[in-house]
């Protein structure tokens, strides 16, 4: 016992001893383990977050030679750092992160069109450079263009609106008076050369009687009335417009600009069908009927 001899007292002061040591080291060691986890785990978490960086297409710019230059775009500044041995097509991404101007609709300009291809090294490009950039964003684009199309419309619009020649006033008091009794006769639809006589019985615009004759030799048409006949070089007339007449579509009235506006027009009043195409090329210099 212990209280004889204090021999088994020490014994187990000493087992007690013996153990303690024994519980810490396992301790320490659970603490390593946990420790080495820990590392492990942060290893593997800082490995797995590298690629990510890649896989979003970003590089690194540390340790690069960088160089500062200053984007103008749309009256715009921009304070822009980038690696000087980057290429032009590099330096576009930048300025589209920067503006939202699309690569492909920018144009850069630094001593003339910025090459692609090239670095900005080999550019020369230095310290506080002023790079012009040139382009619109699609927004812009579509913002500018709607409205010129919606204009466009309305334009077409109006133009199908417009009164048919003869109805305009200024001819239905010609056209009134009714086809003249000794015009020609007409063939609706049909293409025929010209006549070797005069077209005859058509009316001009003050209701008198007409007549067209085509003098070929002498590159000319006279246009004959009651009081006189005059000779024009065809080569004088700027254009001719025609228009069947409502009504009697196998028909045409006529005009032959003779001068620079269209107040100098001529009008002639129930011109054959057969026989518009072929006025309209021999005055005009085709010749395809002939």
């Amino acid at each position: 016992m212990a209280a004889q001899d204090g021999s088994e007292v020490v014994g187990m002061e000493a087992e007690v001893t013996q153990k303690v040591p024994e519980v810490l080291c396992e301790a320490a060691g659970q603490e390593d383990a946990a420790g080495t986890e820990q590392a492990s785990l942060s290893d593997g978490e800082s490995t797995s977050a590298q690629p990510a960086a890649v896989s979003n297409g970003e590089e690194s710019e540390e340790g690069k030679e960088m160089v500062e230059v200053k984007i103008i775009w749309n009256k715009n500044k921009y304070d822009l750092k980038i690696p000087l041995d980057g290429t032009g097509a590099k330096l576009k991404e930048k300025i589209h992160a920067l503006t939202g101007l699309p690569p492909a609709m920018q144009k850069v300009m630094y001593k003339g069109l910025l090459p692609e291809d090239k670095t900005l090294r080999e550019i020369k490009v230095t310290n506080g450079a002023k790079i012009m950039v040139v382009g619109s964003t699609i927004n812009d684009v579509l913002a500018v263009n709607t409205p010129k199309e919606v204009i466009q419309q309305e334009v077409k619009a109006e133009e199908n609106k417009k009164e048919p020649l003869c109805r305009q006033k200024q001819h239905r008091k010609v056209l009134d008076k009714g086809k003249p009794e000794d015009v020609m006769p007409s063939i609706k639809g049909a293409k025929e050369r010209l006549p070797t006589v005069p077209l005859s019985g058509m009316y001009n615009k003050s209701g008198g009687k007409v007549r067209l004759t085509f003098k070929l030799e002498q590159d000319q048409l006279w246009i004959g009335t009651k009081e006189r006949t005059e000779k024009i070089p065809m080569g004088s007339i700027k254009n001719v417009v025609t228009e069947p007449i409502e009504g009697h579509e196998d028909y045409h009235m006529m005009a032959f600009q003779l001068g620079p506006t269209e107040a100098s027009q001529y009008w002639v009043y129930w011109v054959p069908a057969q026989f518009v195409d072929a006025i309209k090329d021999t005055v005009l210099g085709k010749w395809q009927y002939f």
